[in-house]
């Protein structure tokens, strides 16, 4: 069975990729999750490489179980972001390994995925917002669009005063026959929260993410249990005991679980199957083109309680200069509304060699004397059943 014997990573602060490589020559490409990532690539290196290194490419879901027991004093999101380049990267070493993509992995077939346009903009007047979507609708395609409201963990003070009052109507109005989806971003109080969804109830608005503290999951229920609009939420929360509590309360409506904040596709398949067991629909979140977009993409295509589309940020390379240049091709070719896992292996991917060029390289070896000692630790904890 082939064994994982390279972890590289290239980073700069916003963006880490990783490449896997296996003793037979295989490779895979991942990424972790987004932003502070110069971190990430660090704790990679020093709490994740190390249990990896000499380990078995093949049972992925394994492995970052094993990895987690292993890290069980460092529980949290900067373990969890770094997991998730390793779990990704494995994924689509599996993929190039069966020439196949990974949604046929896990399940499904090359194809289309509804997606929504997802604006990520609050810094914008309600009616220039309005007309933006509504021409970014009329030449994609989409059939669905969000657009922000509030302030990010706001506390009830709005991004300037009246803009959620204002821009609700505003966008409602502009998109006749769009869906409409709103996120608060943590942004009111329950008693605020109530008053603003019965207003998006009344304008049509179909989704109303995290609208109160996304940690405090008594608040999201509250909010849930007085509204008809569907409420979501789960983005952040990357602990599994947190998602059993959060879905067997149904604190939301409909769970949206990050791929990198969660730690790769191996756990955020286990939160899909655990909503779809209480019957809870499952939309990621995917605020950004980096691989996070690709991975739920091919999820979406495989889940049978997918949610009604892919979140598809529409902001580009001005608003995020980070995202320019990450790969040869663009893989994100949006066609009347939808984009589309193809028969490419793996993620379908090429990470462009002039970024990486320009990336911070750091690399983890089976051969380091560091790596053999983890590597030797590692299993010996396993046989004791960590």
């Amino acid at each position: 069975m082939p064994t994982i014997s390279r972890l590289d990573t290239f980073h700069n602060e916003f963006v880490c990729f990783v490449k896997a490589t296996a003793a037979d020559g295989a490779v895979g490409w991942g990424q972790t999750s987004t932003y502070n990532a110069d971190i990430t690539a660090a704790v990679f290196h020093r709490q994740i490489a190390p249990w990896a290194l000499g380990q078995p490419c093949a049972d992925i879901a394994a492995l970052v179980d094993r990895i987690e027991r292993a890290e069980h004093k460092f529980p949290g999101t900067y373990r969890n972001r770094a997991l998730a380049g390793l779990d990704t990267a494995l994924w689509d070493m599996a993929g190039q390994r069966a020439g196949l993509p990974v949604a046929a992995l896990i399940g499904a077939s090359p194809g289309p995925v509804r997606a929504y346009a997802s604006s990520m903009k609050r810094d914008i007047a309600p009616e220039d917002e309005a007309e933006r979507l509504k021409r970014i609708c009329a030449e994609q395609g989409f059939s669905a669009a969000k657009f922000r409201i509030g302030a990010e963990c706001g506390r009830d003070v709005d991004q300037w005063p009246g803009r959620t009052e204002a821009i609700i109507p505003t966008v409602t109005r502009a998109l006749p026959g769009i869906d409409t989806l709103v996120d608060a971003n943590s942004g009111f109080s329950v008693k605020r929260a109530i008053a603003v969804g019965r207003m998006l109830q009344d304008h049509g608005v179909g989704h109303f993410e995290e609208p109160v503290p996304w940690w405090d999951l008594d608040a999201t229920q509250a909010v849930t249990l007085a509204l008809e609009i569907d409420v979501t939420g789960g983005e952040q929360d990357f602990d599994m005991a947190t998602w059993k509590r959060l879905i067997a309360m149904r604190a939301v409506d409909v769970v949206q679980p990050d791929v990198m904040y969660l730690g790769g596709l191996s756990n955020t398949l286990k939160v899909a199957r655990m909503a779809h067991d209480a019957g809870l629909p499952c939309t990621p979140h995917a605020a950004n083109l980096g691989l996070v977009t690709l991975c739920s993409l091919h999820l979406l295509r495989a889940l049978p309680n997918a949610g009604k589309y892919l979140e598809f940020s529409i902001e580009g390379e001005d608003y995020y200069p980070w995202q320019r240049d990450l790969f040869v091709e663009n893989p994100f070719a949006v066609t009347e509304g939808t984009l589309s896992v193809t028969d490419a292996p793996g993620w379908g991917i090429t990470v462009n060699p002039d970024w990486l060029a320009r990336a911070t390289h750091r690399v983890s070896r089976v051969e380091d004397e560091s790596a053999s000692d983890y590597a030797a630790l590692y299993a010996a904890t396993m046989q004791k059943g960590l």
